[in-house]
């Protein structure tokens, strides 16, 4: 049975009247409807936001940093946001960005990385690295504390996050304490039960993962690097704690709940939660859902509670509780 939409989730689906699919549409005008969409009238207010540019590996890298109290020292998320790898922004992204700081008490780092297909794969992993890698080094200079460093991203964005917690710890490189997964991209098996089951799911279709996946590939064909698709890594243990969302609606729940999966066999302290009725993107704007709210909040307090007692996670877990994920 196809799981059906919450309500105000529904209502918020509607808003949006026919959208015919990103192909039928093309890229230039999808990215005009993301870019110009109206931002809430009210987002969680901030005590600074500044943009600024960082060196890459490529050129500079904009980002714009929120800064939800003046306290001396806060943790810090390094966001990555959603859109295929193919579009969006730090402007399109900024209410979740909003929120995601206001219901952690952290700074959030925003990073605005090159987009496909004018900067092809591994472009926007590099940019997401070398991000993750600057706030780490200039954590005192930023105000926040080089020990709590959290990556987070949605939708594609959740794919470049666990692609950073895994290229950290392969290189040696900066310490992370957690990663957040929302309805991440993190593989490509198009035969994945809940791609079967919603071809035609409100604002991810099946198709419309198919022309984002072509955009980004070019004419190489599906990636195999684990750094490009995460679920292709074989080994996830010694990874931070990972909070990992789906959504009800979503053609790609199974992406993100099989990756859950692996990662609590591999001994990761692992936190999954599943929204009912709710589509893909539903955190872009939670404050039109009830259940958009619950999740801010409930991923606000799991990011407070790693920031309050961060654990080491470089030496292997055993036992009961590392399997089960407890």
């Amino acid at each position: 049975m196809t799981p059906a939409l919450d309500p105000d989730a529904a209502a918020r689906v509607a808003s949006f009247g026919a959208v015919p699919p990103m192909r039928q549409r093309g890229l230039a005008a999808v990215r005009a409807a993301v870019e110009s969409a109206p931002l809430p009238d009210e987002m969680p207010a901030m005590a600074t936001i500044g943009d600024m540019t960082i060196p890459g590996p490529a050129g500079s890298i904009s980002v714009r940093i929120y800064r939800p109290t003046d306290d001396s020292v806060l943790p810090v998320l390094v966001y990555f946001h959603g859109g295929g790898l193919v579009m969006g922004s730090n402007h399109s992204f900024e209410p979740l960005a909003r929120e995601l700081a206001s219901a952690s008490g952290a700074t959030v780092v925003a990073v605005d990385y090159r987009l496909a297909p004018e900067s092809p794969p591994p472009a926007q992993f590099d940019d997401a690295y070398a991000a993750t890698e600057w706030v780490s080094r200039n954590a005192r200079g930023l105000g926040v504390d080089s020990d709590r460093v959290a990556v987070v991203g949605d939708s594609a964005g959740g794919s470049l996050a666990a692609a950073v917690a895994l290229a950290a710890r392969d290189r040696n490189g900066p310490e992370i304490c957690a990663q957040v997964l929302l309805y991440p991209g993190l593989d490509r098996d198009m035969t994945a039960p809940s791609i079967i089951a919603l071809p035609d799911a409100p604002l991810l279709a099946r198709d419309d993962i198919d022309y984002m996946h072509a955009l980004a590939d070019g004419n190489t064909g599906p990636p195999r690097d684990p750094y490009l698709v995460p679920a292709y890594a074989s080994d996830l243990s010694h990874l931070p704690p990972a909070v990992v969302v789906t959504a009800g609606c979503d053609p790609i729940q199974d992406w993100g709940e099989r990756y859950a999966a692996r990662l609590r066999e591999a001994g990761v302290q692992t936190t999954t939660t599943r929204y009912p009725g709710m589509y893909h993107g539903f955190l872009m704007r939670s404050d039109a859902t009830a259940r958009g709210r619950l999740a801010v909040a409930e991923i606000g307090a799991l990011l407070r509670a790693k920031f309050a007692h961060p654990i080491r996670f470089d030496v292997p877990i055993t036992g009961q509780g590392a399997a089960a994920g407890h």
